[in-house]
C-alpha cells in the first residue's frame, strides 16, 4: 500500500513536470464530457465520494485508459494555460478534484485544483518557463490570488 502511494505520488510529480515541459495536458472526452471518477480519498458533506476529473501528461497514457466505462472516449489535447484558467479554476469553483495520470486500474493521484496550480507554478519556475495567461498577468499573480484565499 505504501509502495503504491509512493508510485502514485511519483507519477503525479512526472505529470506536473511533463505538462510544464510540453505545455499540454490530455483528457478523455465523449459526447457527455470529460472522463471522471470518484475519489477514493475525499468525501463531500453527505459522505459521498467527491467527483474528480482525470487528466494525463501524454496521449499514450490517456489512450491506454480507453477501456471499460471509458470505451467510447477519445483523447483530447488541452493547452496548459487553458487547463489552468478554465479547468483547474472551474473545477475548484464546482467543488471537484483532479486526478492525474490515472492508469488502466484507476490508480492515480487526487489533488485539489488550486494546489495543482501552485505545483505547476513552482515547476514552471524551476524550468525557467513562463506561460501566457488570458485572465491573469502571469502565474505569480494567479498564485498570489490563490494564497489570499487559502
Amino acid at each position: 500500500m505504501i509502495e503504491e502511494s509512493i508510485v502514485i505520488k511519483q507519477n503525479h510529480e512526472k505529470f506536473v513536470r511533463s505538462i510544464c515541459e510540453t505545455g499540454t495536458v490530455w483528457a478523455l472526452e465523449n459526447k457527455d464530457g470529460l472522463a471522471t471518477s470518484n475519489s477514493d480519498e475525499f468525501e463531500d458533506e453527505e459522505g459521498n465520494p467527491v467527483l474528480l476529473f482525470c487528466f494525463w501528461a501524454d496521449k499514450a497514457l490517456a489512450t491506454s485508459c480507453i477501456t471499460g466505462e471509458w470505451h467510447d472516449y477519445k483523447p483530447i489535447e488541452i493547452p496548459l494555460n487553458t487547463f489552468i484558467e478554465n479547468w483547474c479554476i472551474g473545477l475548484y469553483n464546482e467543488g471537484y478534484l483532479i486526478g492525474s495520470n490515472f492508469d488502466q486500474n484507476m490508480f492515480g493521484f487526487e489533488v485539489d485544483p488550486l494546489a495543482l496550480i501552485v505545483a505547476i507554478s513552482n515547476e514552471l519556475k524551476q524550468q525557467n518557463r513562463e506561460i501566457k495567461l488570458h485572465q491573469y498577468k502571469n502565474m505569480a499573480e494567479l498564485v498570489e490570488e490563490i494564497e489570499k484565499y487559502a
